[in-house]
């Protein structure tokens, strides 16, 4: 099953990349939101990473994932602070909800693991129709350059209980057709040396160009689209950014 975020999968992103950790992002995301009246939307919430920091400051901001394991980071997180989560268990193409969103936000290319361009559409059309008129969809995108890096590389974390946890990241395919790479994630959980558990996740992943980006999402009639280098908002991407991020609105 590619792109499934099981238990050691879910865990060392957990490690890596915990609650309030920000690249820039949150503060981003903070700054583009302050004026939102209405409700706001995060599809795959994760283990809550912008999620949690924009409800504890008072954001009325729901989400869902695929992932029951990231789910529960974030529902565990949420309940450590005592606040109150509206989450669920959904996918990005079969999501469904009673009301409309006044924004609807995609941090860390998580978009790009939809890799089949066709239903990547019906995700933005989607996302058009659970917005409110005037209804803001923001969304960052990995720049292509980050696809191409080193492969076969190797990082580990210490838990808490003094446990290893491994990744080794190999890419083995890249198919320039349909802009997809496809890594093989080895997961390893290690103690005093004996291997207690190990998960092999197929990662799949699809770039966008810039401009193959925007007219997506003008295809799925949004307008006034923005894209934005480096979480410098309305500052144009350039060579080097390793972040793309686009804001889009409903009219």
């Amino acid at each position: 099953m590619e792109n499934r975020y099981g238990k050691l999968a879910s865990w060392v992103y957990n490690l890596d990349k915990p609650v309030g950790r920000s690249f820039g992002d949150l503060e981003y995301y903070r700054q583009l939101l302050s004026e939102c009246e209405g409700p706001i939307l995060e599809p795959a919430v994760g283990n809550g990473r912008i999620f949690v920091p924009l409800l504890e400051a008072g954001f009325p901001i729901e989400g869902f994932d695929a992932s029951e394991e990231m789910l529960d980071y974030c529902q565990d997180e949420c309940r450590r602070r005592n606040i109150s989560a509206n989450l669920t268990r959904q996918t990005f193409e079969g999501f469904s909800y009673d009301k409309s969103f006044a924004a609807i936000i995609i941090p860390a290319g998580s978009l790009q693991l939809i890799t089949d361009v066709t239903l990547a559409a019906a995700v933005l059309k989607r996302f058009y129709q659970y917005l409110v008129p005037n209804g803001r969809l923001i969304v960052d995108l990995d720049s292509i350059e980050g696809f191409f890096g080193p492969s076969g590389s190797i990082r580990s974390w210490v838990t808490e209980k003094g446990d290893l946890l491994t990744l080794t990241d190999h890419r083995v395919e890249t198919d320039y057709i349909a802009q997809t790479t496809l890594s093989h994630l080895r997961y390893e959980h290690w103690r005093d040396g004996n291997l207690v558990a190990t998960e092999l996740d197929l990662f799949k992943l699809r770039w966008w160009g810039v401009e193959e980006f925007i007219l997506a999402l003008r295809a799925a009639g949004f307008i006034d689209v923005v894209a934005s280098g480096s979480y410098q908002h309305g500052r144009s991407p350039q060579k080097g950014d390793q972040i793309i991020s686009f804001e889009a609105r409903r009219p």
